[in-house]
């Protein structure tokens, strides 16, 4: 470790520079052999790193997101040239040159912090061992070995030995109890920040290799951090536990925020935006319209949670724009309205065996009903009353068309014989078919 500390001794002056001006503001509050203006200072310059580094978290969390995208593409890619590892390389540089995308972006932070870290513990080590290190000097050395977190001192270890400790004016107790509590705190803050990851921010619908590394990291890191905690300065330890809370702040923010489309934190997201909308009636930010413009552009493209979203507005009764805004229409409320309507109104669907047996039924009603028509129609026609008029009336227009022809005068008695014939017949049940005026009786 120190090796590899010393390959990065040209940034310890910056960093102890950093913590010493840090050491005075602190120092003039709490003291300047204390723990507290020590150990502030060490958090003080882990929040200076991470905020100068939050550029690349951002290029980390669009490239992770476009790792995400890629990889059924990637997937297609190692399926169609297994055999070819040469090919298969050209078109994995290919994918990533189009969608411009770096693998590396995701290490960035890590590798941006890792001079930082080295540096700070190549500074705890030389205090340690009671060698000046940058601008600190005999004073400052001194007052550093004076403070102590908990009881344990900044420089000691978990490995040290009693002397080691007792040379640092400490127990060897007290710097195992809280090295080993700060390991734990390490460890957990750092599984936690990754299982964050995994169960919110991940689009759980694409299942991609991608998913199952970073599931086996989420077991993975905590462990390796555990091992190699043992061996860090209990002020490396703060450093590192530090660094560990702010990504998982940072992360819990751009969650909430700025969730992976098609993941859960996306769909909580989008409830809130829409219950705002709802109260508000209109979108408020720049940020949320600007969401909503996007989801509005994807068109049939979008994932589950933003067809959801979309079914809310409209029902209630809210109509997202292109441009991020919202517009309320009654309208849009009755059509929803009658939409659901209709579709609660909707029949279940029915066997064979039930189709049928409904069939029968509605033809046997049917028949019924002609039935009951045709007695109905048949009932007037044998009226004493009317059928005399009718019967003289087809007799007198029967007579001319006979005597012009030469028929026979009987053919109106037939027809008026057949009438009155008809019109007894109408008592009985059922409909009669009447006779043909030519008929014999």
């Amino acid at each position: 470790m120190d090796t590899i500390a010393s390959l990065f001794s040209f940034i310890t002056t910056p960093v102890s520079w950093v913590i010493v001006q840090f050491h005075k503001v602190y120092g003039a509050i709490f003291g300047p052999d204390t723990g507290w203006a020590w150990g502030l200072s060490i958090v003080s310059l882990v929040v200076l790193i991470r905020i100068c580094l939050i550029p690349l978290f951002v290029k980390q969390i669009k490239s992770t997101r476009n790792m995400q995208a890629l990889q059924p593409k990637m997937k297609a890619i190692q399926e169609r040239y297994k055999s070819d590892k040469q090919r298969q390389s050209e078109e994995m540089m290919k994918l990533y040159k189009e969608t411009g995308t770096n693998p590396l972006s995701s290490c960035l932070p890590i590798l941006a912090q890792s001079p930082f870290f080295f540096a700070l513990y190549h500074v705890l080590s030389s205090i340690a061992s009671g060698k000046t290190i940058g601008v600190i000097d005999d004073q400052l050395l001194a007052s550093a070995r004076q403070a102590h977190i908990f009881g344990a001192p900044l420089a000691s270890k978990f490995t040290d030995s009693a002397a080691e400790v007792a040379a640092l004016d400490a127990s060897l107790t007290s710097v195992r109890i809280v090295t080993a509590v700060m390991i734990i705190l390490m460890s957990a803050s750092q599984f936690f920040t990754q299982r964050q990851l995994m169960m919110k921010n991940v689009d759980l619908s694409v299942k991609t290799p991608y998913m199952q590394q970073q599931k086996m990291l989420m077991y993975i890191f905590p462990v390796i951090f555990a091992v190699m905690g043992i061996n860090f300065p209990v002020g490396v330890l703060v450093y590192w536990l530090t660094t560990n809370v702010w990504t998982m702040g940072q992360q819990m923010y751009v969650i909430n925020q700025n969730p992976t489309p098609g993941s859960k934190a996306q769909d909580s997201y989008l409830q809130r935006l829409l219950k705002s909308i709802t109260q508000h009636e209109e979108v408020r930010g720049r940020r949320r319209k600007n969401i909503v413009k996007v989801i509005v552009a994807k068109g049939s493209d979008r994932n589950e949670n933003e067809r959801r979203f979309f079914a809310g507005l409209t029902k209630a009764g809210f109509a997202a724009q292109a441009d991020g805004t919202v517009i309320k229409s009654d309208t849009i409320v009755a059509e929803a309205e009658g939409g659901s309507a209709a579709k609660r109104q909707q029949p279940k669907r029915q066997t064979k065996a039930q189709r049928q047996a409904a069939a029968a039924q509605h033809a046997t009603a049917k028949d019924t009903e002609e039935a009951s028509e045709s007695a109905a129609d048949e009932a007037p026609t044998t009226s004493l009353e009317k059928k005399p008029q009718e019967s003289a009336k087809a007799a007198a227009a029967e007579e001319p068309k006979g005597e012009a022809q030469g028929d026979k005068p009987a053919r109106p008695r037939a027809n008026s014989g057949g009438s009155r014939q008809q019109g007894k017949s109408g008592q009985r049940k059922g409909q009669q078919r009447p006779k043909h005026p030519s008929s014999k009786k």
